[in-house]
Order: structure tokens, then sequence, then C-alpha cells
């Protein structure tokens, strides 16, 4: 069973990648018709939500996981929320390479988290 530790680094992890997600890709969509300029100040505004929610977690996190297992994590967070985003906002297909990139983090986190 998760602890308070666990359960708060991947809650705002995950927060924070809907966040990043939304800065990194959401102007794609949003601003494509505006100078590029434009649409990096709002993705830098939109980003600081994310860090204000990322470095609490890896802070938080980093008494119980080493870096490098907060990075894995990070990374299938990312896939967790990045695909939904791409197929319901974006209106990007199912690819079955989600699934094979699913799955190669899957061995990631084992190999990260193993003793």
């Amino acid at each position: 069973m998760p602890n308070s530790i666990t359960l708060q680094t991947v809650g705002l992890l995950f927060f924070s990648n809907i966040f990043m997600t939304v800065a990194w890709y959401g102007h794609l969509k949003n601003f494509a018709s505006k100078p590029w300029w434009i649409a990096a100040l709002v993705s830098k505004a939109i980003a600081l939500f994310e860090y204000m929610l990322q470095v609490p977690a890896n802070r938080i996190g980093y008494a119980q996981f080493s870096l490098a297992q907060l990075k894995i994590m990070q990374e299938a967070i990312t896939l967790m929320v990045f695909v939904p985003f791409a197929m319901l906002y974006m209106g990007q297909p199912f690819k079955l390479d989600y699934l094979w990139a699913a799955l190669c983090l899957v061995g990631a986190v084992y190999f990260i988290f193993r003793s």
C-alpha cells in the first residue's frame, strides 16, 4: 500500500504533467495562427503552474526515492497524461506505438525500482 510520500509525489507529478503537456503542446491547437512568441509567452505562463507542482513533488519524493526513480516516475506519468491529451484534446488517433512505448516504460520502472 502506498504511503503518504508516494501518494503526494505521484499526485503532484500527475497534475504537474497536465500543465506541462498543455504548455508544451496546447499552443499547436489554440495559437496556431498567432506568432510563435505569443504562444511561447502563454506556454511559459502555463508552465509556471507546472513548476509550482513539480518542484514540491520532487522535494517530497526525494525523501524516499532516488533521483533516477523520480525521473523514471516522471516519464511514466508523462506518457499516461500525454496519450489521453493527444487523443481527446488534439484529436490524434490511437497508435500501437503508444502501447509499445508504455511497455518500454514499464520495463524502465521495473529496472529502476528493483532492489
